[in-house]
């Protein structure tokens, strides 16, 4: 629920802070006071759209801060966990809005985007007037309010998941079937192709082997005997390797007499003596290597041939035949086993949608229960808001072609307004004060069903008498009683019912120069005042005051 709402800088409010609790809380004012004001207000922080004339005439910027209790498991706190914002019992929505027209939104301090404010501010608040288009419009809404009046909620999302499965099922089908076919189409090329690529074998890596393999053969000959050459000097008769280790024999006998002398002439010549060695070595390897048969470097160069042809034919690098003829051979089998496969797909995709026709067959069952329940609980509480000749309808329309996640049903509020006239949606239908009032009915309906935790009513007993105000009165303290309820009202028999009070006036500041949007929390005795204010008007007589203590004690 909400607990606070502070407003800086916004029209007429300079500085305002407002403290808020459970059950029916009423705002009461003259005309212009600034009830507006605080609504748009609060609006704004709950993700509303952002108007530079919202900030007070000459400062930078204007800020609305809201802060939310949160109960556990509330549905805002999915919403913040999406976003990675960090969240605990308590929820803060700060809206800053600049005199250049920019807004800047924050949640719980951390920077977010509008979008992300107005999804929260839709599962904490919702705000209803005369001329509400937001909670009633969108058939979509009726039928999630059809489905938490019934308690249907874990069915619909069982209908839900089960449209998900069938959807998978089908496009996996579908797609298996367009691979066989295309794979079908070009059977015939694909077992040719399947053929040569199985003869010619290629592997990855291969090309590269072979052109390196090819460069050194064709460079062999020009190095061969300059590599025999140095090969013969190092190893050969005239090689100087048995000379320099009788050397290095006869100074490690003399190495005891004067170590300081021969020691490091022993290590660098048997350094040389290890370095020759090792040059042999490499030698004898480039030898090996350069002594090829003509015969390989002719088959060498077939096969990179082959290979690059291969490549040009099938549009791909040569690296990638191998993995292309597994490709075909793949499509191979799948016209040879791709039958039975499909087959298995359209099965599995067949009773995913039996099931879900099953599921939403009998959600829409019970939703047709549950509304002739609900007809039933609302039409009960239009006669005490005069609206006895009118009857409200859900009317459900079930189309199993027009099935999707949320099941096979169309589901509409429509309303009759008086016997003889046509029935109708209840957004096209009913009168400004006649939408208030069926809306009221619904939610005390609704109360703990499909309802946000913060109910907003803008001055919906505008225009009704005190019997019906008194009925819109009672039901508002009835739905305070399961959800917090704010109500802004020009009648004292609503006034009269709610358990906390607040005045909403103009202050005169800078000797009358300026004039500021003031709140104020009254106690018993000026809430008494208040209510005869509002039933005498300018002038408060005894009568009225007297009247004002009859509405409070016969509210309490």
């Amino acid at each position: 629920m909400l607990s606070r709402l502070s407003i800086r800088d916004i029209v007429l409010i300079d500085r305002l802070d407002i403290d808020f609790a459970a059950g029916l809380a009423v705002l009461t004012g003259e005309t212009g006071a600034g009830k507006s004001i605080l609504l748009d207000a609060f609006a704004l922080a709950l993700g509303g759209r952002g108007d530079q004339a919202l900030v007070r005439q000459g400062i930078e910027q204007g800020q609305v801060i809201a802060v939310f209790e949160l109960r556990r498991n509330h549905p805002a706190l999915a919403i913040l966990r999406a976003n990675d914002i960090a969240a605990d019992d308590e929820l803060i929505l700060r809206r800053v809005q600049l005199s250049d027209g920019r807004t800047r939104a924050f949640v719980n301090d951390q920077p977010v985007s509008v979008q992300v404010m107005r999804q929260l501010g839709q599962t904490l608040v919702e705000i209803h007037g005369q001329h509400d288009d937001r909670a009633l419009v969108d058939a979509a809404t009726h039928r999630s309010l059809l489905d938490a009046f019934g308690a249907l909620d874990a069915d619909a999302a069982k209908v839900a998941t089960l449209w998900e499965a069938r959807r998978a099922a089908q496009d996996a089908a579908d797609d298996h079937r367009a691979a066989v076919e295309r794979a079908q189409r070009e059977s015939d090329w694909l077992r040719h192709a399947t053929e040569e690529l199985g003869k010619l074998a290629p592997q990855p890596g291969e090309e590269t082997a072979l052109a390196d393999r090819r460069a050194i053969m064709m460079q062999s000959e020009k190095v061969a005997e300059d590599l025999r050459d140095a090969h013969d000097v190092i190893a050969g008769s005239k090689s100087a390797v048995p000379a320099l280790a009788g050397v290095i024999r006869r100074l490690e006998r003399r190495n005891a007499q004067a170590p300081s002398l021969v020691g490091p002439a022993v290590k660098a010549l048997d350094a040389a003596l290890n370095a020759l060695e090792e040059t042999r070595g490499h030698l004898e390897q480039a030898l090996r290597t350069a002594d090829f048969d003509p015969v390989e470097l002719e088959r060498n160069e077939e096969r990179l041939f082959a290979l690059r042809a291969a490549g040009r034919k099938y549009s791909v690098p040569v690296d990638d035949l191998a993995a292309l003829a597994a490709k075909y051979t793949n499509d191979i089998a799948l016209i040879d086993a791709g039958e039975a496969r499909l087959k298995t797909l359209l099965a599995a995709a067949a009773k995913a949608e039996a099931d879900f026709r099953k599921s939403a067959e009998a959600l829409s069952k019970a939703r047709t229960k549950a509304a002739a329940a609900l007809d039933k609980a609302v039409n009960a509480e239009l006669k005490p808001l005069k609206l006895e000749r009118a009857k409200f309808t859900t009317e459900i329309v079930s189309d199993p072609a027009a099935a999707g996640p949320h099941g096979i049903d169309r589901v509409e509020f429509w309303v009759q307004t008086n016997p003889g006239t046509k029935p109708g949606p209840l957004m096209k239908i009913a009168s400004g004060g006649e939408l208030a009032r069926f809306l009221l009915a619904l939610k005390v309906v609704l109360a703990d069903r499909g309802s946000a935790p913060t109910l907003v009513f803008d001055e919906i007993d505008t225009g009704v008498g005190g019997a019906v105000a008194d009925a819109i009165g009672v039901r508002l303290a009835r739905l305070g009683a399961g959800v917090q309820v704010l109500a802004v009202t020009h009648a004292p028999q609503v006034a009269a019912r709610a358990g906390r009070h607040y005045v909403i006036s103009k202050d005169a500041l800078d000797k009358g120069k300026r004039v500021a949007t003031r709140v104020t929390e009254v106690a018993e005795d000026r809430r008494r005042e208040e209510i005869a204010r509002m039933l005498a008007g300018a002038e408060i007589t005894s009568e009225a005051r007297a009247a004002a203590e009859r509405l409070i004690k016969a509210a309490g």
